[in-house]
């Protein structure tokens, strides 16, 4: 049966997010014992080994960039290592599906730091959207509260860095290959997981079934990654990108099978309200799309 190019991308965008899970899963079952920094360093060796093969096979490494766009590379690149280590120690100390949840207000923050710092256009309904998003966000966290993780402060650290991750690559030039940018952060995270260990002196030597593990949680990124690239070459994005909200779906079944965690009400209804809201978000950005073509 031939596919339309949405239902293709929605598959790709789905299959995607199983990746990103997964990743999660498998790293946060396999580096619990070995400690932060061993565990990203680990799964950044076969992360960046992953990549680079990945990058070269799709010419990645053929032009270099420019002056301008290393500049913006190594942002997006101190970006995406305060999100890690901040998101992975979250990660470690909060179920799943609570820390999963906290990060699907990563649009929602995306678009309101793209109106404050890139002047791009926002209406009265998008911030609506967005004061209703981080109103669930304030439900999963509940500060002050006896349901309150001060971990979870981490997952809004990781928000805010992953906002500047991706307002800092929407300015790199079009002609910057997506893997080489890629490339360049897993090897980015891959030295900071040593430095740490230098410094923390936590190293201790994994078992194999650590290794494998994280090996596993090393290729289940590498989907996440490609398919998240395809993605957006296929079909209409504000429809396809509302499929990025399935990992909601398995990070509560991927926490509820491995972990045994189940979220509470509260949780649940903060997960509610964050999706509801960029769900609103894209909904609004189609159709001011399709008024614009018409």
């Amino acid at each position: 049966m031939t596919l339309s190019p949405n239902m293709r991308g929605a598959a790709l965008m789905s299959a995607s997010m199983a990746g990103f899970a997964l990743n999660d899963t498998a790293l946060k079952y396999g580096g619990a014992d070995l400690g932060l920094f061993p565990a990203i360093f680990v799964r950044g060796i076969f992360a960046a080994c992953f990549m680079g093969i990945f990058a070269y096979a799709f010419g990645a490494f053929s032009n270099l960039p420019k002056a301008k766009d290393i500049r913006l590379i190594g942002i997006r690149s101190f970006a995406e290592i305060g999100a890690t280590l901040a998101f992975l120690t979250a990660l470690f100390n909060l179920p799943l599906a609570n820390i999963t949840a906290l990060l699907q207000a990563t649009p929602l923050s995306i678009a309101l730091a793209a109106a404050i710092f890139l002047s791009e256009p926002i209406g009265r309904k998008r911030i609506a959207a967005i004061v209703v998003g981080f109103i669930g966000v304030m439900i999963i966290v509940r500060p002050g509260l006896d349901g309150f993780n001060a971990y979870a402060l981490l997952g809004l650290v990781a928000v805010a860095f992953v906002t500047l991750r991706d307002l800092t690559a929407r300015q790199l030039s079009p002609k910057v290959p997506t893997l080489l940018v890629a490339f360049v952060a897993s090897v980015a995270i891959m030295l900071t997981g040593g430095v740490g260990i230098i410094v923390t002196e936590t190293w201790q030597t994994p078992t194999p079934f650590e290794l494998s593990i994280l090996g596993l949680s090393a290729v289940f990124l590498m989907i996440g990654y490609y398919c998240s690239v395809a993605t957006m070459r296929v079909g209409d994005v504000a429809i396809v990108s509302s499929f990025r909200y399935t990992v909601m779906i398995w990070a509560i079944a991927l926490g509820w099978f491995v972990f045994g965690d189940i979220p509470d009400m509260w949780t649940i209804i903060g997960m509610l309200v964050i999706l509801s809201a960029g769900l609103f978000t894209m909904w609004r950005e189609r159709k001011l799309a399709k008024s614009q073509r018409t």
